[in-house]
């Protein structure tokens, strides 16, 4: 697995357009329990120049106003185009300040379910344990498809465990994904129940919007080192719809007083625009989730391609 070059972040929205026949729509349901909440500054632009590891281009950082888009709601957004290797800035203090991932995590231990054999396609099954949770979708055997589509905690759980805390920190320090911490392997408690509870939940795990990107973009790039199969994989489980000439992947997160996340990429015809919206409203905590993160995120990039059409 080879190590993604440390990004000094940079924003840009993209035109998408065409992607690969994929799967059905990705969700995260309601729940009481933490990351499963309803689903359902300013502004000049600055330009700074970073050389990437072996490479010779340059990465354009701009700073730019989304404000438009989160009506009031304090969050920061981060839009990263691959081709023209571009990224857009909303709020940059806060697309640089770690935090929970929360279920977007679920990504991250899908693909180290998959490179390690503990899953092995859409349908590999973690068996339930007969507790009754507050998601129906969760009460039963599921797959790993329905279990990122519906976001179960408790089968993401079983594939950590299963693969490891040596496993996990090493894919971790490869990604440099955030902090890369999971000294709380077995979470902060915020949840009654032990399976419903992880490092990655409100815990000692921490990464940026910025991250989130530049990790997403090692992952679905050409030059990474991972298994082929396991990435379509991986990718059909994240799509989420056709977005106008393309498909719309990525995955949602909530947590408590009003936090959340939608990150992800738009993909046409092979070229690929990544997003990461943050939500953290305490004041607005009732209307903020993961679905709300999502409105912002595809707002933001359908109007930014209407005004440059």
């Amino acid at each position: 697995m080879k190590k993604i070059t440390n990004i000094i972040i940079v924003f840009i929205s993209v035109i998408v357009t065409g992607c690969s026949n994929i799967n059905s729509e990705q969700h995260e349901n309601n729940a009481t329990v933490i990351e499963q909440k309803s689903e359902g500054e300013n502004q000049n632009i600055q330009n700074t120049n970073t050389v990437k590891e072996n490479e010779t281009s340059a990465v354009k950082d701009n700073i730019v106003d989304y404000s438009e888009y989160f009506q009031g709601i304090s969050g920061c957004a981060v839009v990263y185009d691959e081709i023209s290797n571009t990224y857009f800035l909303y709020n940059k203090e806060n697309c640089e300040t770690e935090v929970s991932p929360l279920s977007t995590f679920k990504i991250v231990s899908a693909l180290a379910g998959l490179e390690n054999n503990v899953l092995v396609n859409e349908n590999s099954t973690m068996e339930y344990n007969g507790v009754k949770y507050p998601i129906d979708t969760w009460n039963s055997n599921l797959t790993l498809k329905e279990a990122f589509e519906n976001s179960c905690i408790w089968y993401f759980r079983q594939v950590v465990d299963i693969v490891g805390q040596e496993d996990i920190h090493t894919m971790l320090k490869e990604l440099q994904y955030g902090n890369s911490d999971i000294s709380e392997w077995n979470g902060s408690k915020i949840n009654s129940l032990p399976e419903l509870n992880g490092f990655w939940l409100e815990s000692s795990l921490k990464i940026s919007p910025v991250q989130q990107v530049a990790t997403l973009n090692y992952v679905f790039s050409r030059e990474n080192n991972f298994n082929a199969e396991n990435i379509e994989i991986l990718k059909n489980i994240m799509y989420v719809t056709e977005y106008d000439n393309g498909c719309l992947y990525g995955k949602t997160g909530s947590g408590t007083d009003g936090k959340a996340w939608f990150v992800g990429f738009i993909e046409v015809n092979s070229n690929k625009t990544y997003f990461a919206v943050y939500l953290e409203d305490v004041q607005n905590k009732d209307i903020v989730s993961g679905n709300k993160a999502k409105e912002i995120a595809i707002n933001i990039l359908s109007n930014w391609e209407n005004k440059n059409d």
